[in-house]
């Protein structure tokens, strides 16, 4: 009740304080125009005196207009008088001369056009000055027309707005009236609420003396009896064994063997998925066995042919999970040590997303600027890139809630339990994002095969390829989906409360803890199966004493034979390494004497053809491709020229007199050309390894790279949690402070309500008196 009232005397205060203001403002206007009403009046008699004048030179003007018009019709009667006395008078006068009467003539006929323009002239002007009053009178009576209106219309504002006034007042009043009922009526009722107030502080006093001394009692008596209480700190709490949730375990066994199946399925999409695209990439737009692929395109197919090392591990560790939850454990995101290594190899492949991605987007540009490429299909790559895109951040995404939710196994603190339903719905909606994702990139790739076969330069292990390419992301897109269905059904099973949420006193645990309580339960199983168990019959003491002494001499013979036994396997180890080793290296001086006895078979072959069949030239030996070597032309030179002659190993040189060769100087041929051959081979090799090391110590480097910033993160992220903390704590106090200042301002509007009666009741003074005095006023009117 006192919260509506003070609302009501509040918004009756902003009313009464609008009627003020709009009364204050009319009554300028009424101000402002009864000034202009009074400067027009005064505007309407200097015009009233401006059109007397005028009025005045008219007349002035038509009373000179009628002087020259009888001055005119004189002049014009003297004319013809004068023209009929010439006439008459011709006959006498005909001696004066004809010049004077034309002078005469001439003189009142310019007299005559002067007169008439000047008053041509002032008719014009008395025409002008009429038009100019008349358009004057009627701008001023339509301005004065306006006025009168704008008069009437705010003599009714103010009428309106004084009546209005008064009935603010009155209700007011009547409000007033009421609240002062209704604050004798409250009055009343803090008074009753004192009284109780002290009756139940008497109350509470009797009880706190009656639980004074139970507690007196009961800690007399847990001091007395009770040894130890293992309820009181929260640290020994969570070593408790809890209830055991059977049901509740092999729910979460079920749904890590579907989550198990639905992974396995997801993996050989993704390993299909990447082999057919490292598979097209040898083939389009550049096929490979016929010709050399771009760098980019060879280095995108090396990194494509690693996807097998990032993917299926991520099924080993989903196994591994599932292993991990038993009937006999208890799952919960703190006792689930198994989901960190999960998330380190989701995040292990989405850092190998992000590396192929930019060759990906290349790889599809340089589709683009492929001669044979159609609108239509730089269209379908623009799509695609960005689809690729898009799955690469929603990967992202759920590397970054996988790993979230394996902090609790390892570090607890870093994820509050009250954010574990946000961090569970956030994952089941990525997971609806990636399926969405991946059906747009099937439908891209369907439109980009079709538009494809139609090109003319198409193979049929193209269409092979695409078609696998379009079956392995028509399968991801499906496995998506019954992933994000999956979790969205079970998403009330993760979001469920821990168990041990469920018992009283039980805090948070790490996972030492964790570890701790699991082993106590195993501890109390074994005790339980223990005590299940029927004890054995005892042994006399006599048997006894004779069974130790035995026992004694058994166990120092057996650990001298122990000894001997373990070092005659090692020896025995040895012997097999050692034979191992040279059975190796017998078999390998088998294969060498064979292909050694096999090229000296050859050796001997080609030489019968060589000097039986006639004699080779330059180009057959350079298109069998026999290069010619220092070492092996440096033979014993004969008194004729030399025959030379081509072989597998290398060029022999011969004497065309001396026919037979010697078999010392071609067996150490052979057998260096043999080993300068290895030499090279084991050069070659030696190089690939210091590549392959170059590369992984590069990549090593920036993985190292990649951990520091990934430290540098998480203590960012710290002191960002330690702020927003701080900013809580902030908070609370500005809460606190604000709730003060309320009540402050609760107080404040009480008085500022009291003071508002006050005016109240002087302003209805004044209103009275007003009305007093406009009776008076009125009344004192009609007496004149």
């Amino acid at each position: 009740m006192a919260a509506d009232l003070h609302s009501k005397y509040q918004k009756l205060a902003q009313e009464y304080s609008k009627l003020r203001a709009q009364n204050q403002v009319l009554k300028k206007a009424v101000v402002d125009e009864q000034g202009q009403g009074t400067s027009l009046k005064e505007e309407l008699k200097m015009k009233d005196q401006s059109v007397r004048k005028l009025q005045q030179e008219m007349d002035s003007l038509t009373f000179r207009n009628q002087q020259l018009s009888k001055r005119v019709e004189l002049l014009q009667e003297e004319l013809v008088t004068t023209e009929a006395k010439g006439k008459k008078n011709k006959q006498k006068n005909a001696d004066r001369p004809s010049q004077m009467n034309q002078q005469r003539q001439s003189v009142f006929d310019e007299d005559l056009q002067n007169k008439i323009e000047e008053n041509e002239r002032l008719h014009k002007q008395v025409q002008e000055a009429q038009e100019k009053h008349r358009q004057i009178e009627t701008e001023l009576g339509e301005r004065l027309m306006v006025l009168e209106r704008d008069t009437i219309q705010h003599h009714a504002v103010v009428d309106g707005l004084k009546q209005k006034y008064m009935d603010t007042i009155e209700k007011l009043q009547i409000d007033k009236a009421n609240l002062e009922v209704k604050s004798h009526s409250l009055e009343r009722e803090a008074k009753e609420c004192r009284l109780r107030t002290e009756e139940c502080q008497q109350q509470l006093k009797n009880i706190h003396t009656d639980l004074g001394s139970r507690l007196d009692q009961s800690t007399s008596i847990i001091q007395e009896k009770v040894p130890f209480n293992d309820t009181r700190f929260a640290e020994y709490n969570t070593l408790d064994v809890p209830v055991h949730d059977r049901r509740h375990q092999l729910k979460a066994r079920d749904v890590n063997g579907q989550a198990l199946a639905f992974v396995r399925d997801l993996v050989g999409a993704l390993l299909n998925f990447h082999t057919y695209t490292e598979q097209r990439i040898q083939i389009y737009p550049i096929d490979s066995a016929t010709d050399t692929i771009s760098p980019l395109n060879q280095k995108f197919s090396e990194h494509l042919h690693e996807n097998a090392s990032f993917v299926r591990p991520l099924e080993e560790g989903m196994l591994h999970l599932f292993e991990s939850i038993t009937e006999e454990t208890v799952t919960t995101l703190e006792t689930t040590v198994k989901l960190k290594p999960f998330s380190d190899v989701f995040t292990s492949y989405s850092c190998f997303l992000k590396k192929i991605l930019p060759y990906q987007l290349k790889s599809l540009e340089e589709e683009c600027e492929y001669s044979v490429c159609t609108a239509n299909l730089r269209a379908r790559n623009v799509e695609l890139q960005n689809d690729m895109q898009k799955m690469t951040a929603i990967f992202e995404k759920l590397q970054v809630y996988i790993s979230l939710l394996a902090l609790p196994s390892t570090k607890p603190e870093m994820l509050l339990q009250a954010n574990y339903n946000a961090v569970f719905t956030q994952l089941a909606a990525c997971l609806h994002s990636l399926h969405d994702v991946m059906k747009d990139i099937s439908k891209h790739y369907s439109q980009k095969i079709s538009f494809e076969q139609e090109l003319p330069t198409i193979t049929q292990k193209l269409k092979n390829t695409n078609d696998c390419i379009l079956s392995s992301v028509v399968a991801l897109s499906n496995v998506t989906g019954k992933i994000g269905t999956f979790f969205s059904n079970n998403l009330d099973f993760f979001t469920a409360p821990s168990v041990y949420g469920l018992r009283v006193g039980m805090g948070v645990i790490d996972p030492l803890t964790a570890e701790c309580m699991l082993a106590n339960k195993k501890k109390a199983a074994a005790y339980i199966q223990s005590l299940k168990k029927t004890c054995p019959g005892s042994v006399p003491y006599e048997e006894a004493l004779a069974n130790r002494r035995s026992i004694l001499s058994s166990t120092e013979s057996r650990e001298g034979l122990s000894q001997q036994v373990q070092q005659s396997q090692e020896k025995i180890a040895k012997l097999e390494q050692e034979k191992e080793h040279w059975m190796l290296e017998a078999q390998l001086a088998k294969i060498k004497l064979e292909k050694e006895n096999q090229r000296l078979i050859d050796m001997e072959n080609q030489f019968k053809t060589t000097f039986t069949g006639p004699m080779p030239s330059v180009g057959s030996i350079q298109e069998n491709g026999a290069i010619p070597k220092i070492e092996e032309l440096q033979l014993v030179e004969r008194d004729s020229e030399p025959v030379k002659s081509t072989s597998l190993v290398g060029m022999l040189t011969t004497s065309t007199i001396n026919n037979e060769i010697p078999d010392a100087e071609s067996r150490e041929q052979l057998i260096k050309s043999h080993y300068m051959m290895r030499v090279a081979e084991l050069t070659s090799q030696l190089q690939i390894a210091d590549s392959k090391s170059v590369h992984f110590y590069a990549e090593c480097r920036a993985l190292a790279k990649h951990l520091a910033l990934a430290e540098k993160s998480r203590e960012t992220l710290s002191e960002e949690i330690k702020v927003a903390n701080q900013n809580i704590v902030r908070l609370q106090d500005e809460l606190t402070t604000t709730k003060r200042s309320y009540e402050d301002q609760l107080s404040m509007m009480s008085d500022h309500l009291c003071s508002m009666n006050e005016t109240l009741s002087k302003q209805r003074e004044e209103i009275d008196s007003l009305r007093m005095g406009s009776k008076s006023n009125a009344k004192k009117n009609r007496g004149r």
